[in-house]
């Protein structure tokens, strides 16, 4: 009887093992931490697993210096010029001094150049195919949410690149995020100076904007202009900055040596994009005066394409967001 039972038993632990070891293997990958790492008293360095890009990425999160329960989550995004797992917005923006006494945790996730944080229709020769808006609309915010005892309110801004990424995010997952910022980007895609704006930066990456979304003037163009989804951002705080391309105090150097010619060269290159910027900021300023939707216009009549400027409006960007948090 015994031995009867006990073979009974056995049998029914196998089965039981048997079927949660084929659930295990047939289970799809999720996404995971995998390392936190303290760097300072106010900033990790955090190790994401993410099945959708294919690879380990590094994630910097800022928390303040008094932790006083949950708070909400902005979410920095980067320009083109950040590479490997570096973020500008710690490296130039000052982002880590401004929010230490802020009560808001920071994500500043790295590893996105040349790539406009979506998910790209074809592979690229020179950044793959990347699916950078399923990592962060999907993998990483419940992620973030656990670990860093969020409040479940979120917003989204960037610079550049990322300025665009953030309206086009927003528009595409509009139940994640109360509010949106752009400084210096060129959110209306599907227009032609978005194209070219679109196009020209990711030259710099050496990549075909035909990869990421299609041939110009297809539907993967027009589904990621956030001007032809502005019902999706109704009803949120939204923020929008650029220069005008004239040099201001900061970009003018006295005493310039020929040697310095490449100084110039970077200088008339910045003073070009801001123009882009700023036309493709305006433009998409109408469209949401059109469509009734209030935003903070922060439009300058000065600045180029840099961080001096990008920092220095950080403080803007945030008054102008944080009330929706």
């Amino acid at each position: 009887m015994l031995r009867a039972a006990w073979r009974a038993a056995c049998a029914v632990c196998l089965i039981l093992v048997s079927t949660v070891a084929v659930g295990t293997a047939d289970a799809e990958p999720q996404a995971h931490i995998t390392a936190v790492v303290q760097e300072t008293d106010t900033r990790s360095a955090v190790w994401v697993d993410s099945p959708a890009l294919g690879r380990s990425i590094k994630v910097f999160v800022l928390t303040p210096r008094r932790v006083n329960g949950p708070r909400p989550i902005l979410y920095l995004l980067d320009g083109a010029g950040a590479r490997g797992n570096d973020s500008d917005w710690l490296r130039a923006g000052g982002a880590e001094e401004f929010f230490a006494d802020k009560d808001v945790t920071v994500v500043l996730p790295t590893g996105a150049y040349g790539t406009f944080y979506t998910d790209w229709e074809r592979r690229d020769p020179a950044v793959g195919k990347p699916m950078w808006e399923t990592f962060l609309t999907k993998e990483l915010p419940p992620l973030i949410d656990t670990r860093f005892d969020s409040t479940g309110r979120r917003a989204i801004a960037g610079v550049s690149m990322g300025g665009q990424a953030a309206f086009t995010l927003a528009s595409r997952a509009p139940h994640l995020y109360r509010a949106v910022g752009s400084l210096s980007g060129c959110p209306p895609v599907s227009s032609p100076e978005g194209e070219a704006y679109v196009r020209a930066t990711l030259s710099r990456a050496g990549a075909n904007a035909d990869n990421m979304w299609g041939p110009v003037g297809t539907d993967g163009w027009r589904a990621h202009d956030p001007a032809r989804r502005l019902d999706e951002l109704r009803g949120k705080t939204l923020f929008l900055y650029a220069g005008a391309g004239r040099l201001g105090p900061a970009d003018i150097k006295r005493d310039v040596t020929p040697e310095e010619g490449l100084y110039q060269v970077v200088l008339a290159a910045s003073s070009a994009f801001e123009v882009a910027a700023h036309n493709c900021s305006q433009q998409f300023g109408a469209q949401l005066r059109a469509a009734g939707l209030p935003f903070t216009d922060a439009v300058q009549v000065v600045g180029t394409h840099h961080w001096y400027y990008w920092a220095k409006e950080l403080s803007t960007m945030w008054d102008a967001v944080s009330p929706a948090l």
